[in-house]
């Protein structure tokens, strides 16, 4: 008898997309933040494109600013100031029915990035960080927080992949779109260095 095994899978109706403190104070002070923002641009025209839910916090916005002025959240479903570290607060959890499966981006990978990560493990959610969406201040907090939330059950992936994955069929209504997409950003996801310290 064949043992099931948690591969992973991701659907277009149970995914939400999570952005995870992307502020404007830590522009001078993250690794790679344009990086971080250009991810965050992509995922945020695939959520309009997909129609799938965008949860988006701030971490202390007194103190770190508000979100990078380059990302319209024009259509989020949540947006909200939070002092706890992860992103698996009150105010988010209601808005999670239905919910299977998080895309999970943002900054920083060792803090609020993993914390949020494990949260939603141990609350039975599918988690896919993208490694080309996370950094922090110190460039090797990186590989370790990526190594943590893998060892943790969580899924490290990239932009593309999980727009793809997402999608699964090239008869998917929104294929071309999102395949335009993915060219139109091909010189960002080209200059991104975020890859190099994923160890993936």
């Amino acid at each position: 008898m064949s043992v099931l095994r948690n591969v992973g899978r991701i659907h277009q109706k149970s995914t939400a997309f999570f952005l995870c403190d992307i502020q404007e104070k830590f522009r001078p002070h993250i690794f790679q933040y344009p990086s971080v923002v250009a991810t965050a641009q992509k995922m945020i025209a695939a959520h309009k494109i997909l129609d799938i839910p965008l949860i988006v916090t701030e971490q202390n916005p007194k103190a770190l600013g508000a979100t990078a002025s380059e990302l319209d959240l024009s259509q989020a479903k949540v947006n909200i100031a939070k002092t706890k570290f992860s992103m698996f607060v009150p105010e988010v959890e209601p808005h999670l029915q239905g919910i299977k499966s998080v895309v999970l981006f943002g900054i920083e990978s060792h803090v609020c990035v993993l914390q949020t990560a494990l949260d939603l493990l141990e609350n039975n959610f599918d988690v896919h960080v993208l490694a080309d969406g996370v950094s922090s201040m110190n460039s090797f907090e990186i590989e370790h927080a990526l190594n943590r939330i893998k060892s943790a059950g969580g899924f490290v992936t990239t932009s593309e992949s999980i727009l793809f994955q997402i999608m699964g069929d090239s008869k998917h209504e929104k294929f071309k779109t999102i395949s335009q997409l993915v060219k139109d950003t091909k010189e960002a996801t080209s200059n991104n260095k975020l890859f190099l310290k994923s160890n993936i």
